[in-house]
């Protein structure tokens, strides 16, 4: 407990909102939209840089839909609804890596792709899903997680940027969503409903219309940015594990 808080003064984690650059990574489409979309719509509404970049197609994907759609045509139809998305929430750069969804491929396809990612767009912060969560069992999840932190660590050192095939470019900051050791929060007050209209008036493939798990996600969502809000004094939030550059490597006291 010394440790960790002799830490937090020593070391004091990033305001995420400060920066101008953002590169929200998402496992699938509709990813970035449940796990950060109140935080990316107030980012995008303040003018700030963002780009969204969809790793694996979602072929995959759902239970919901009817599965006469080949897993090709699927993709496909999950790669518009996530272009009107981002569109809605204010992103202007969506990019995808089109890798197959399920983890149908290579660790050093999916690092090389983000990183020359990151050397074009060049964040300042990083989103990704958390892959410590004990909980969670989607490899693609776990997979583009793990290379989220790993590239955030490395984006500055040019030799191993360069094996990538990418330019080095310094993150300042990783922020892990779908976490469940928050440690900070964004305030979303104003973007909750955006944040969901993005997610069920869009991603239909996933939530359709009246469909139980839509319902479920709904809710929960509108109760996690209640009890986030309550957390840091807001009316609604978003709340993130962020790990600066100083907690990224050595430090244990920092994932806590």
């Amino acid at each position: 407990m010394l440790i960790r808080t002799i830490l937090r003064f020593a070391a004091p984690l990033p305001k995420i909102e400060s920066f101008s650059r953002y590169l929200f990574i998402g496992p699938h489409p509709d990813d970035i939209e449940i796990g950060a979309g109140a935080t990316a719509a107030r980012l995008a509404a303040e003018g700030k840089e963002i780009c969204f970049l969809i790793c694996a197609d979602g072929r995959y994907g759902t239970d919901e839909l009817d599965m006469t759609l080949k897993p090709e045509e699927l993709a496909e139809l999950r790669r518009w609804e996530a272009g009107d998305s981002a569109a809605f929430l204010g992103v202007k750069d969506l990019r995808f890596l089109n890798l197959c969804d399920g983890g149908f491929y290579s660790a050093e396809d999916l690092s090389g792709e983000i990183a020359r990612v990151i050397g074009d767009f060049r964040p300042d912060v990083i989103f990704a899903p958390d892959p410590d969560v004990s909980s969670e069992c989607h490899p693609d999840h776990l997979n583009v997680g793990r290379t989220a932190k790993t590239l955030a660590l490395f984006s500055g050192n040019p030799g191993i940027m360069e094996r990538f095939g990418a330019p080095d470019a310094p993150v300042q900051a990783l922020a892990l969503y779908m976490t469940a050791r928050a440690n900070c929060f964004v305030d979303t007050s104003g973007y909750l409903d955006k944040q969901l209209s993005a997610i069920f008036d869009f991603h239909k493939s996933q939530f359709p219309t009246d469909c139980a798990a839509g319902k479920a996600i709904r809710l929960y969502l509108r109760l996690r940015a209640a009890d986030f809000g309550l957390r840091s004094l807001h009316r609604t939030a978003e709340g993130f594990r962020v790990l600066g550059r100083t907690q990224m490597h050595c430090l244990p006291e920092a994932g806590f």
